[in-house]
């Protein structure tokens, strides 16, 4: 019975499967490398969203990459659960929920669920799809293991970069939708709304008595107002641009909401495991390229008088007798004896 054109492209060694599953395929790599920019592009898009003028000028360019960048996450997605020998474990594994959380945020507002689309913890979930990239460089690393032999250096730093990208744009995210959500241009706006409904509620003559419409973000935690002036992660961008100081050691912004200084403890910590992790790295590249490597070193001394007579004696090359003879011997002897064979 002939094979259907389409399902022969579903089988093991078909289109798809190679798309997925097939490691050093071709089909794979190019898949790989238009997943990885779909991501990082999505990832920025989103950033640059959160700029006032930006989203106002390029709101219909936002909505075309957002759109465009899910249906390949989408597609991804479907067929990592098609081709998983246990599908329900891998939907609610680790890496699944990654997944689905990338498609998941846009597939609501597409569905236009009002509920959902006025939820910014919901909008805020797409950025779990910067985790992608960890995902992706850990199967290409594992997948390839003769790549990283070859050029250790640069395998170990293609893993750094990606955990600074997605540390960077978790942790920007996160602070902007902890603290600098609280006086976005919307949130401002919709504040001064309500004072304006409740100054007309009780008959107060705005324009005699403005101050009574100026509307101040309180920290929801601890009750604080938030003065203008320490009102600093205005945007993902001015959040990112404070993470990446953060993560180096160095701040010239902080936040002032408990929820803010949370996120920024947890922050330092990253950035001092990521600090370690590239200290670490480059320290291996120069004790390879300028000093003897602890790892020869160790490959040497399996080469000891003790472990080459062993192995000859296991192989019968020489008697028991003549073992402790050479054992009896200096390194000049025996360099003599070898010299005259």
């Amino acid at each position: 019975m002939p094979v259907d054109s389409a399902e022969k492209n579903f089988n093991e060694d078909g289109f798809f499967y190679k798309l997925i599953k097939e490691f050093s395929s071709t089909e794979f790599k190019i898949w790989t490398i238009a997943i990885n920019l779909a991501i990082f592009i999505s990832c920025f898009s989103l950033a640059l969203e959160t700029v006032d003028e930006y989203y106002e000028k390029y709101n219909l360019l936002f909505k075309c990459v957002e759109y465009i960048a899910v249906a390949f996450f989408a597609a991804d997605y479907v067929l990592n659960v098609y081709y998983a020998s246990n599908r329900m474990k891998y939907v609610f594994s680790f890496w699944g929920m990654v997944d689905l959380f990338s498609i998941l945020p846009t597939l609501l507002q597409v569905v236009n669920l009002s509920a959902f689309q006025s939820t910014k913890l919901i909008r805020s979930l797409r950025v779990i799809r910067s985790l992608r990239v960890l995902k992706m460089v850990k199967f290409a690393v594992i997948n390839n293991p003769e790549s990283a032999k070859v050029n250790p250096v640069f395998t170990n730093l293609k893993i750094y970069f990606a955990m600074f990208f997605s540390v960077i744009m978790i942790c920007s995210s996160i602070m902007f939708l902890v603290e600098g959500s609280l006086y976005s241009t919307q949130t401002m706006e919709q504040g001064e709304k309500e004072l304006i409904q409740i100054a007309k509620d009780q008959d107060i003559d705005i324009e005699k008595n403005p101050e009574v419409i100026k509307f101040i973000p309180v920290d929801p935690i601890s009750g604080i107002e938030i003065a203008e002036d320490k009102r600093y992660f205005t945007s993902i961008p001015t959040a990112m641009w404070w993470c990446v100081l953060a993560v180096t050691g160095y701040g010239d912004m902080f936040p002032v909401t408990v929820g803010g200084r949370i996120v920024a403890c947890i922050t330092f910590l990253l950035g001092l495991t990521l600090f370690g992790v590239l200290i670490i790295i480059v320290g291996n590249s120069i004790i390879k390229l300028f000093f003897i490597d602890p790892e020869d070193s160790k490959e040497a001394a399996n080469y000891s008088r003790d472990a080459v007579l062993g192995g000859m004696l296991r192989r019968n090359w020489i008697t028991e007798e003549k073992v402790r003879e050479i054992e009896l011997l200096s390194e000049k002897d025996i360099i003599q004896k070898f010299k005259s064979l």
